[in-house]
């Protein structure tokens, strides 16, 4: 298996609201809720964290999921993601990948 490392996109809006986190595409002004598992991978994925090792350590002690369910979800996500601009997917680590902006209310 190929290490997958995940960044998030700085063409990206995202707020935190009633405990859901809303991320909306600049490319395609798609708007996501994510949930809680996918909040995790999203806010732990800074192009370091092969995400192997994101939903080793983030997901899975955190939620009652075993590593192989909980990777071929996290993989499903970041997919999906990735096609609308909101994550950035690479075999290698992401060099000088900044976490956008997000405001908290």
């Amino acid at each position: 298996m190929t290490a997958k490392y995940v960044a998030r996109s700085s063409a990206i809006a995202a707020r935190m609201l009633g405990g859901e986190m809303m991320v909306m595409s600049a490319v395609d002004s798609t708007l996501f809720t994510l949930n809680a598992v996918a909040t995790v991978i999203w806010q732990a994925a800074d192009g370091t964290a092969p995400l192997a090792e994101i939903v080793e350590k983030a997901v899975c002690r955190e939620f009652e999921v075993a590593p192989e369910v909980a990777y071929r979800d996290a993989e499903d996500l970041v997919n999906e993601l990735a096609v609308h601009g909101i994550l950035l997917v690479s075999d290698q680590p992401i060099a000088g990948a900044t976490a956008p902006q997000q405001e908290k209310r």
